[in-house]
């Protein structure tokens, strides 16, 4: 990588530093760091796949690209709630994995820096991986995800498959 192209790598990092994408589930807010995400879209047509967990709905293709999609509501052992208008799918990357996550609506992008993150209570460790912080946003509270621990390693393999 030349020098000028490391310094436009730098550049788009620091954007994105503090910068989240905040949705909702249910009466929750929760946030994902933006660099993780690629593009956000409406519902639509999923695809069942068999013998997946039940919290990933199936697959969609996306301009050609084979994405498979998981209820964030599922995961989280949430009751389901029928899709609507303002259902959305998140899709982001992680480690060569794309993967949809259907969310009940989109908020907004979001800057909280470090300082105003803290660590989710000891005693919620065990029972909520999912969740790597709390960022405070003026009188709101939004539990950040950790995108890694959304799929486990074995899922991302099966995931990959499917792309």
């Amino acid at each position: 990588m030349d020098q000028a192209s490391l310094n436009t790598f730098s550049e788009e990092e620091d954007e994105q530093k503090d910068k989240y994408l905040t949705f909702t589930l249910g009466n929750e807010s929760y946030g994902i760091e933006i660099r993780y995400v690629t593009e956000i879209i409406g519902i639509q047509p999923i695809t069942d796949v068999p013998e997946l967990p039940e919290y990933i709905r199936g697959i969609i293709n996306l301009r050609g690209k084979i994405i498979p999609v998981m209820d964030v509501r599922l995961r989280f052992k949430k009751q389901f709630r029928e899709y609507n208008d303002r259902t959305c799918i998140i899709v982001i990357a992680v480690e060569d994995t794309a993967i949809g996550l259907i969310i009940d609506s989109v908020s907004e992008v979001l800057s909280i820096p470090d300082t105003e993150i803290v660590q989710p209570p000891e005693y919620t460790k065990m029972t909520n991986r999912y969740i790597q912080g709390i960022g405070k946003a003026g009188e709101e509270v939004k539990l950040l995800l950790n995108c890694r621990k959304l799929i486990n390693e074995d899922e991302t393999e099966k995931l990959a498959n499917l792309n």
